[in-house]
């Protein structure tokens, strides 16, 4: 196969595990009354979610050193199997408590399909390609959000709950075997030394980390549990670095953490996740519970960001070969600022037309922030940190949505209808502004910063 043949071919793969794991949450949540009710389990119900999620922001990382370690293929097909062999085995569920575990294993493969896609394109495009690239991996979550929904619902009420899940094995399969004849990988054959305890140690933090966040968010209230949960995280935090400086090949290499751009990508794109769970999340509340009106309009309000995204993914990767990160980065943050002021000057009155308008302008800014932060990660590092670079960055990404969740649940009004949620809401949004504001101070940094001295504009495999 040609060059470019090939790399249609890896592209092809790529989108269907990308959409695989895009597709996930949105089609298991419309499931879930109906799953809930076969398995008479409502008070696990939350967990079926939220484990899949726990397991996913703890993977990643560790799947991206991995792939740094064994190569790419490898450790993509280890993922797709852990990830298959979850969803059959959930398919498969005759309780809650079941379900519960299999979505934990379903959530450790799906690590792999979140990071290791970003991290090959990195390696087998060039620098001019990989934006335009990412754009069309965007579009599949845009996609994905619009027909989750649909899909969802149609195979609940046409067939059976547990096909949701077995859907997956055939689309995983085929993405597999499209890699595996088109991704040509040379790596060193020697052994590693793989940092068990550095992983051990990150699970547990991890673990305590979300867990406390998930009883936060439920209670209310820093309860004793809570802060014992957040004390083992920190703890855990600091014997991780400590691992991490003594580990042979760390997991997490702190050799990161020297270069500039990725510090500034890491910490942006961690505001930047709090911003994107938040409205997403909370335009839909406010639609329904604000406005009055239906879901049928929520999902006409939350359309318009869909469609922004990928649109501006493209668009970043024709204007990154003209451009600096610096100017595409402040202009995506600069725009995420704009809607979420239009979010917090949002009234009773104000109409789905309005929603969709900043709805659009969120997409547009997101897309084209998040697109720009992405494939500087990928050019800032060769081959052998690429994994974990990319790992590292979707760890701080994914953090900063479960984070976003728990503490905007704090402002949360306990009435879901009327004034008062109108004013909590309000709340919520107001502190958008402020994380944008930050998220724009944050990459502020980069214009001051070489970045085309630190940014390699090569493929390297």
């Amino acid at each position: 196969m040609e060059r470019k043949t090939k790399q249609n071919v890896v592209i092809i793969s790529l989108l269907i595990a990308t959409f695989l794991t895009a597709i996930e949450g949105t089609i298991v949540s419309t499931a879930m009354p109906k799953i809930a009710d076969d398995l008479h389990g409502s008070q696990l119900y939350t967990w079926v979610i939220s484990i899949y999620l726990l397991a996913t922001v703890i993977s990643i990382p560790i799947f991206g050193k991995l792939a740094d370690l064994y190569g790419r293929k490898i450790m993509f097909t280890a993922g797709v199997i852990i990830f298959l062999a979850g969803s059959a085995l959930s398919g498969l569920s005759q309780t809650m408590e079941q379900l519960v575990l299999f979505r934990l294993l379903q959530g450790i493969g799906g690590g792999a399909l979140t990071t290791l896609p970003f991290t090959i394109i990195g390696d087998i495009f060039s620098f001019e390609q990989r934006g335009k690239v990412q754009g069309l991996i965007g579009s599949v979550w845009g996609i994905s959000g619009i027909i989750g929904p649909l899909v969802g619902g149609f195979i609940v009420d046409t067939i059976s709950w547990h096909w949701i899940f077995f859907m997956n094995i055939p689309f995983g399969i085929v993405s597999v075997l499209i890699l595996w004849v088109s991704l040509f990988e040379q790596i060193e054959k020697k052994k590693h030394s793989i940092d068990y305890g550095g992983i051990f140690v990150f699970a547990i933090s991890m673990t305590s980390l979300l867990y406390g966040l998930t009883l936060l968010k439920d209670e209310k209230q820093l309860t004793s549990t809570v802060l014992l949960l957040f004390m083992i995280a920190l703890f855990g935090m600091v014997l991780f670095i400590w691992i991490e400086k003594k580990a042979k090949e760390p997991m997490l290499p702190l050799t990161l953490f020297k270069v500039r751009i990725l510090n500034i990508a890491n910490l942006a794109g961690f505001l930047l996740g709090f911003i994107l769970v938040v409205s997403t999340f909370y335009i839909p509340l406010w639609v329904q519970g604000v406005a009055g009106l239906n879901a049928t309009s929520s999902g006409m309000a939350m359309l318009p960001m869909s469609l922004a995204w990928p649109l501006a993914g493209i668009l970043t990767g024709r204007w990154l070969v003209k451009t600096s990160f610096a100017r595409l980065a402040l202009v995506g943050t600069v725009i995420v600022i704009a809607g979420s002021m239009g979010l917090a000057a949002m009234v009773t009155e104000t109409g789905i037309p309005w929603m969709m308008f900043l709805s659009a302008v969120l997409g547009f800014g997101f897309g084209l922030v998040i697109t720009t932060f992405t494939v500087a990660v990928q050019s800032a590092v060769d081959w052998s940190l690429r994994g974990a670079a990319m790992g590292a960055h979707n760890l701080m990404k994914s953090l900063g949505q479960t984070i976003g969740i728990a503490v905007s649940g704090l402002w949360l009004s306990d009435r879901l209808y009327g004034h008062e949620l109108e004013v909590s809401l309000h709340t919520v949004f107001m502190f958008l502004v402020v994380l944008a504001v930050l998220a724009f101070s944050v990459t502020c940094f980069l214009a001051v910063n070489k970045e085309k001295n630190a940014i390699r504009h090569s493929t390297e495999n």
